[in-house]
Parts: structure tokens; sequence; C-alpha cells
């Protein structure tokens, strides 16, 4: 008889613009075969270097707010005037499947997915100084001077939204940033009601043990 698989983990990961969130997830998964990072639907312009369907659904406004009305998102929200969104259907598939997902999403999106889903793991990504963050912005190259001063008066506001998650990780270091990722991941996967729907008949053997 085949084993039932066990449901993923889902992981809300965010943080504001230029912490370098998405660098970080992009190397964990590429280090965690498990770990799948969902593929959000966004009316913003595409960037240089980005691709349909890897980075992001690029779609324009009246088709996402079509899928808003079908109720095809898991969440979604309105972030410095250009929608982001997530699939329900491809997040429940995926868990099913055992696997895990990760969600990088802003605030608001993550306190839409704790209400529906209230197990899923939160884990904020700050930068180590408001300075390092003002030069990470200004570096990247891909926002205008006014788009950059934009996002750095929103970042207070989302930092203010930190405490609502599980864990806090600050990037200063990136690989040290990134091993405590892993850390967090791992230690989910090691909790205890995880262990025992993988390893039940091991410990009922060894309690059995005179």
């Amino acid at each position: 008889m085949n084993q039932a698989v066990e449901k993923g983990t889902l992981f809300v990961i965010s943080a504001p613009s230029g912490a370098g969130k998405t660098s970080l997830v992009t190397s964990l998964v590429e280090k965690d075969e498990r770990l799948k990072v969902s593929v959000s639907h966004t009316t913003r312009p595409m960037r240089k270097g980005e691709q349909q369907g890897v980075n992001y659904h690029f779609v324009d406004r009246e088709t996402f707010e079509a899928m808003i009305g079908r109720g095809e998102f898991f969440e979604y929200a309105d972030v410095f005037g250009n929608y982001y969104g997530t699939s329900q259907l491809w997040v429940e598939q995926t868990l099913r499947s055992g696997r895990d997902v990760i969600l990088e999403i802003d605030w608001q999106g993550a306190e839409q997915v704790r209400r529906l889903m209230p197990d899923c793991v939160g884990i904020f990504i700050v930068p180590p100084s408001p300075e390092v963050l003002q030069a990470r912005l200004l570096g990247r190259g891909t926002d205008s001077p006014e788009v950059v001063a934009r996002r750095l008066r929103e970042a207070g506001e989302e930092c203010s939204h930190a405490v609502e998650f599980d864990y806090l990780v600050v990037n200063d270091h990136f690989n040290v940033a990134l091993h405590d990722l892993q850390a967090i991941v791992s230690a989910q996967r090691l909790r205890m009601d995880a262990q025992q729907r993988r390893h039940g008949p091991l410990l009922s053997q060894l309690i059995g043990v005179s």
C-alpha cells in the first residue's frame, strides 16, 4: 500500500524593497529541492532581465481584476499602484504534493494568508541599516529616483509589521542570512508533530523496547 504524502509547509517571506529577499530566496531554493517558490501575478511592468512566468506572470490590470472577481487568488494586494497576487489553486496543489512552498509577498498579503492558513510560517527580512537599504535601492538601477524615495518612505511602515511574523532575519552578510533561512526551514521540518507523522512506526518500536 502506498504511504500517504505528507502535506508541505507554507513559508511566507516578506521584506521592504531592497532588503535582498529575492536573492536570498533564489539561493535557498537552489540548495533545497523540496522548496518551491510561488510565481505571483502582477500588473507592474516587466523589468530588464525578467521573464514571463519565471519572475512573475505579467498581466494587465483588467485581467488581474477579472481574476479577483473569479476568486482565483490566495492573496492579493495593491503595492505602489500595482497589483500582486498568488494563485490559490497552485499553492494548494503544491502543498498536497508534499513540497514546501515559499510565498514572497508584502505584509498585507501575509496578513491575508495567515487568516486563510494559520499554520503558515512567517519570515521577515530586514537590511542592517537604513543607509544600507538606500544604497541597495540606488544600486539596483531599476527604479527612478522618485520611486526609490517612495520605497524608502514606505520601508518604515513595512518594518513595523515585522513583529507579526515568526522569524526575523537581518541580511547584513548574505551567506549568514542564507544560513539563517536554511536553519528556519530545517527547524520546521524537525518539529515534533511533523516528525511523528514521518517516524511514528519507529517511535512505537522504540517505546515497545523492554
